[in-house]
C-alpha cells in the first residue's frame, strides 16, 4: 500500500507545480497587458463605466459571428489584463485582421448589455504584428 501512496504524491506535487506555472503565466500576460494599456494612454477596461467614451487596448481572445436582430454581427472579446469587454461590429460577417490573439486599440462609447461591457461599431486600430 505504501508504494501506491508514494506514486500518488509525486503526481499531486507535479499537478500543483503545473497549476502554479500556468497561473503565473496567465498573471504575467495580464500584467504585460495592463502595462501596455498604461503605456498607450488607454483606459483600463475594469475602469470603464456605462455610457463613458473610452479608448481601450488589449488582445482579442474570442471572435464569433452572431446575428443580432436578424443582422450579422461580428463579436470579439477584448482582454487587457484587468477585465474583458465585448467589441461588436454590426452588419459585418468578418473583418480582415480581426482574429484571436491579435492586439488592437478600440474607442467608442461603452454600454452595458447583460452585465458585460460592450463597444458597438468602435473606431479601431490593429497593432502591428511585430509588437505582439
Amino acid at each position: 500500500m505504501s508504494a501506491g501512496t508514494r506514486s500518488e504524491k509525486p503526481a499531486g506535487r507535479f499537478r500543483r507545480m503545473l497549476e502554479r506555472l500556468s497561473s503565473s503565466e496567465e498573471e504575467l500576460q495580464s500584467a504585460e497587458l495592463r502595462k501596455d494599456a498604461q503605456d498607450t494612454g488607454c483606459t483600463r477596461i475594469c475602469d470603464c463605466d456605462d455610457r463613458q467614451i473610452v479608448k481601450v487596448t488589449g488582445t482579442l481572445r474570442h471572435v464569433t459571428l452572431r446575428p443580432r436582430a436578424g443582422v450579422p454581427a461580428l463579436e470579439a472579446e477584448l482582454f487587457d489584463g484587468s477585465a474583458a469587454l465585448d467589441v461588436v461590429w454590426l452588419g459585418r460577417r468578418s473583418i480582415v485582421g480581426i482574429e484571436p490573439g491579435r492586439k488592437l486599440i478600440a474607442s467608442g462609447r461603452v454600454s452595458m448589455s447583460h452585465g458585460r461591457r460592450v463597444l458597438f461599431n468602435p473606431k479601431y486600430e490593429l497593432r502591428p504584428l511585430g509588437q505582439e
